[in-house]
């Protein structure tokens, strides 16, 4: 993972340091880029949220071999984690490695890893196609995001991301505050719930929406008929000042736990704070700039080294908290003064 990481700087630079520690702290507000918008502190506070919460370390068990399978939306994952929507690699992660191919190394490292990768959205056409093409070449197995695109762009979009052969989509709801695409004649804009009921039947598969961080919004997802949500401040790029994911992960879940499947992203930097994310309620967790750097840095092999790592971080995080099963994670791992 060092040499995935050092070659990925190389790519990856300006638009990418590769810090040590990724944190937010050095690119932000640097979007286009990997930044956070303006302050960046929404980038931070996903980290920052992760971080207050530690572990209860148990060793009096008999927990030796914890079962890291979840089963999400219909598909067994050998992993609770799927790899985050991002798209832009062009103008976001120094140019250097194609949309096409790092759309196949995230979504083909996945799934030789029996987990499941997502495709991005956005202007130019190149972006989603290289995602939808990957996802058709892997035989279905990926889920396309497209954004909240207005009528005639987005009604086209749910049909070709149904054509991939996939079962499952999504959109990135939060990505509505992208004043730059409306400028560009490409409004993306909120939905209000008859508008998003109808999107969700419009499918005619599962649907997932991305960027819900409040227990009403979880609800009206709910009632929109979704079957997925996905806690997310959209990586702190697209409002500053926003709180972390961790910070309004149980108060979500206690509202609608067992109504729907509920992922979560944001600062997620290591098998330990998937476990966390999975004890404050979620049922699986989405991971962006990680993967990021492994497809840059290594294609398909550095998403499939990338995966190794956190299922090992993941099993030995389980193992010391007394955790035998990913699939039902007990809040008490966590610690509490």
């Amino acid at each position: 993972m060092q040499e995935i990481r050092d070659n990925a700087r190389k790519l990856m630079e300006p638009q990418c340091r590769v810090c040590p520690i990724c944190n937010g702290k050095v690119c932000a507000g640097q979007v286009p880029g990997m930044g956070g918008l303006g302050s960046g502190s929404s980038f931070g506070n996903n980290i920052d949220a992760l971080a207050k919460y530690k572990f209860n370390m148990r060793l009096i068990h008999g927990v030796t071999d914890p079962d890291t399978s979840v089963n999400i939306l219909g598909k067994q994952l050998a992993l609770p984690v799927l790899a985050a929507p991002i798209g832009g690699i062009s103008f976001n992660m120094g140019g250097k490695v194609s949309e096409e191919d790092y759309a196949n190394a995230i979504i083909n490292g996945c799934k030789a890893k029996s987990i499941i990768g997502c495709t991005g959205d956005g202007v130019p056409a190149f972006i989603h196609q290289a995602g939808f093409d990957a996802i058709r070449n892997a035989g279905g197995h990926g889920i396309p995001f497209i954004k909240p695109w207005e009528d005639d762009e987005l009604y086209e979009k749910l049909a070709r991301a149904r054509d991939t052969g996939t079962d499952i989509m999504g959109m990135d709801i939060d990505a509505a505050g992208l004043i730059t695409l409306r400028k560009m004649g490409r409004p993306v804009s909120p939905k209000p719930l008859e508008k998003l009921t109808e999107i969700v039947k419009s499918s005619g598969i599962k649907f997932i929406i991305k960027g819900i961080m409040t227990p009403d919004d979880a609800q009206l997802a709910v009632n929109s008929g979704a079957d997925a949500i996905v806690v997310s401040n959209h990586g702190g790029r697209v409002l500053d000042h926003a709180p972390g994911s961790a910070d309004v992960l149980e108060d979500i879940a206690d509202t609608v736990k067992g109504k729907i499947t509920i992922l979560a992203d944001g600062g997620v930097r290591s098998g330990g704070d998937v476990l966390k994310l999975l004890a404050l309620g979620a049922d699986a967790v989405m991971i962006g700039r990680p993967f990021s750097i492994a497809a840059i840095g290594g294609l398909q092999e550095g998403v499939e080294k990338y995966i190794d790592t956190i299922a090992t971080e993941l099993q030995q995080t389980m193992v010391l908290t007394g955790s035998p099963s990913a699939g039902s994670v007990d809040k008490d791992i966590l610690f509490s003064s």
